[in-house]
């Protein structure tokens, strides 16, 4: 227990009355309001493009509002940029970090502002390393001040984001879907960390697709959806369910559709497969209309397998078939001529051209398909585009929209589409619903069953329990690189897959 008052019965730290945001002809916000007190947890959830990451950009001063104002601490503020509002105590930590990698962690921590000799202006490392120091042992966070953020694991560098923010006084401190890298157990840390920082007063605002998150770690729920606030509840009174509702207008059921794929022969067989350290004498079977899921904890060598298969990485030894035949997949091209598409897990950095448009991008797996004599045919491309923008039902003004103006959910639905146009015999899919929302989550779930039916081999890599549980047809399960069991749908609990996660071997039949 704590003696921190609670929230409700305090004044608001933080107001945003009617704010208003246009981008040319697309309304972004209209007449949001938000109320944030000290020392509680407000969760923002809405669908991908219904305005969250506006509302928080202009709180921090990145965008300037078309209209309404903002109080903070009793005080209508107009922050420059978000420099200012975390030297204010209004602190924005963003799903993609912003750490300078080949900085120490002090020198991150204190970034632009660090203690200086005052008559030589050197900085004073001695100084810098030990309030560092400081800093860090009040996250318990086991990591030297001057080692350099480059190499350390996503967790603890999401943890030195927020140390940063908190090392500036922060009162508010927004937290964008901080958990879409991190493990269950780090997750756990970072909810400890927030309860922390809830009993110091510090007021957070939890933006997360995450529900299950969001009925753990929240006091209140606010909902936005195509730019307007549907709502702000307590927590305790609202179902997951009864969220959904509000997010996306209706009703979802399960997110899951029917398993009613017909099983075919197999087409790909990999066997005694190893790369070295990263995973060895990985053997398995996927056939034709079946979801196979590769589940496990991070680090347990399941992308790594997936970018063998592609031809991305050699492996050291072991077989792989494709429809019975032996093959040596040199790289990615030979493996998309054998008809294997691969939908990385990184759709930014690995899986798309954010600077081109749709058409560009759906196209770019298939430019032999749309070309003549070595000449591309923009037309094909065009028609192509349109065709998928249509099918995955891709919210874009048109297939010639720039693909980073597009929310998430969209954006990995185009990347789902370029390989989509190869029309692949074998598809691989990385993470295939990270950092979308519950109603994208849906669409993806219905376009790789759909792909099922038709005869499509699906490979399905997850870190989310529920979805390794509802979408697939068979479940295999790594650790530390190697296969410690197989489950099918029927017989698959959270429990066994955990079980095996863990390292605890299948027991034989």
């Amino acid at each position: 227990m704590t003696d921190t008052p609670e929230p409700a019965n305090q004044a608001p730290l933080l107001l945003m009355h009617g704010i208003h945001k246009h981008f040319g002809g697309v309304r972004a916000l209209r007449g949001v309001d938000l109320e944030l007190r000290p020392g509680e947890v407000l969760a923002l959830v809405g669908e991908n493009g219904a305005g969250k990451s506006t509302l928080m950009e202009i709180l921090c001063g990145n965008l300037r509002a078309d209209g309404g104002r903002i109080e903070y601490q009793g005080r209508e503020v107009h922050f420059a940029g978000a420099r200012e509002a975390a030297f204010a105590g209004v602190s924005i930590v963003h799903q993609e970090l912003s750490l300078v990698p080949f900085l120490t962690v002090a020198e991150n921590i204190f970034c632009a502002r660090e203690p200086i000799y005052p008559v030589i202006g050197f900085v004073n490392r001695r100084r810098l390393y030990r309030e560092a120091a400081e800093i860090l042992k009040r996250f318990d966070l086991d990591v030297a001040p001057n080692a350099l953020v480059t190499g350390l694991p996503v967790a603890v560098q999401q943890m030195i984001e927020i140390a940063k923010a908190l090392s500036l006084d922060c009162r508010v401190l927004v937290l964008d879907e901080p958990t879409s890298a991190l493990t269950e157990r780090e997750t756990t840390f970072l909810f400890d960390i927030i309860r922390r920082l809830r009993e110091r007063g510090v007021a957070v605002i939890y933006i997360s697709h995450k529900l299950d998150e969001v009925f753990r770690i929240a006091d209140r729920v606010m909902v936005l959806r195509d730019g307007e606030l549907v709502g702000t509840r307590e927590r305790a009174r609202l179902t997951p369910d009864e969220v959904v509702r509000m997010m996306v207008g209706r009703e979802l059921g399960s997110g899951y559709p029917a398993r009613d794929s017909e099983k075919r022969e197999p087409v790909l067989r990999v066997e005694g497969l190893t790369r070295e350290p990263r995973f060895r004498d990985v053997t398995f079977e996927l056939q034709a209309g079946e979801i196979l899921a590769l589940a496990g904890l991070v680090g347990a060598g399941r992308t790594e397998v997936a970018r063998a298969i592609f031809g991305i990485d050699r492996p050291d030894h072991g077989t792989v078939q494709v429809n019975g035949r032996p093959v040596s997949i040199r790289d990615p091209g030979h493996a998309i001529e054998l008809g294997i598409g691969y939908v990385p897990e990184d759709r930014k950095e690995q899986g798309l051209f954010l600077g081109l448009t749709v058409r560009q991008n759906i196209g770019a797996a298939s430019l032999g398909a749309n070309s003549t004599l070595g000449f591309m045919s923009p037309w094909r491309e065009q028609r192509m585009a349109d065709e998928y923008v249509e099918r995955l039902s891709i919210r874009t003004p048109s297939a010639q929209a720039v693909t980073s103006t597009l929310s998430g959910g969209n954006q990995q639905k185009v990347m789902l589409a370029k390989w989509l146009a190869i029309r692949p015999r074998i598809l691989l899919v990385d993470e295939p619903t990270r950092g979308v929302d519950v109603g994208a989550k849906a669409e993806v779930h219905s376009i790789l069953r759909e792909l099922a039916r038709a005869g499509v081999a699906v490979l399905m890599i997850s870190s989310e329990l529920p979805e390794v549980l509802g979408a697939s047809d068979r479940i295999l399960v790594m650790h530390e690189g190697e296969v410690t069991g197989e489950l099918s749908a029927e017989e698959a609990t959270e429990e066994r897959v955990m079980f095996l996660a863990a390292g605890r071997r299948q027991k034989s039949a």
